[in-house]
């Protein structure tokens, strides 16, 4: 490779990792081409999956200020994500299960550097959709507890106003009437 081609290469990796929320290392050889594109349509819309040069990647990720040193070795291709990371994880998890000679080597996760065991875990995760629902049905929960909590010493006065009011109308039934009292 000619050395303005390494240099374009390394930028442009360069700028993937910058421009991604997390990156996934793995090793696909075995793979066919064919297993390859579905591997790719598996990821979504938020991910791009390139197999890369392992010496150029490691040029780009100290560029980029990411460890990943210990990752790239043997035939490498990393999975980059600008979506949900969770969601990505699902589908590298889900085709490796389904085609062993896919193996997640680690990653990088905003900045933080992950081991495959660590993106296994992400993948557990419920997507970002799903965790703000439950999150805002919590919430919405939590308001109506409380708005049920301030109603009621308000609910248990009216019922006690009425239960009074009730008692006076029908003459008192145990308590004498002011007019009585008064004789």
């Amino acid at each position: 490779m000619a050395t303005s081609d390494k240099i374009a290469a390394v930028e442009e990796i360069t700028e993937k990792l910058r421009g991604s929320n997390a990156a996934v290392v793995t090793s696909y050889t075995g793979l066919t081409v064919a297993q390859l594109k579905e591997l790719r349509r598996s990821l979504g819309e938020n991910a791009q999956y390139r197999v890369v040069k392992n010496t150029l990647t490691k040029i780009a990720a100290k560029e980029a200020g990411i460890q990943l040193d210990e990752h790239l070795k043997g035939s490498t291709a990393v999975a980059f994500v600008t979506g949900d990371p969770v969601t990505a994880a699902k589908g590298l998890r889900d085709f490796a299960k389904e085609n062993p000679s896919l193996v997640i080597k680690g990653g990088v996760l905003e900045g933080k550097a992950l081991s495959a065991d660590e993106i296994k875990k992400l993948a557990d995760l419920e997507s970002r959709e799903v965790l703000l629902a439950k999150l805002a049905g919590g919430m919405k929960a939590s308001m109506a507890k409380a708005a049920a909590t301030f109603q009621a010493p308000l609910t248990k006065f009216a019922r006690t106003a009425d239960a009074l009011r009730s008692k006076v109308e029908q003459g008192g039934a145990g308590t004498p009437a002011p007019a009585e009292a008064a004789e």
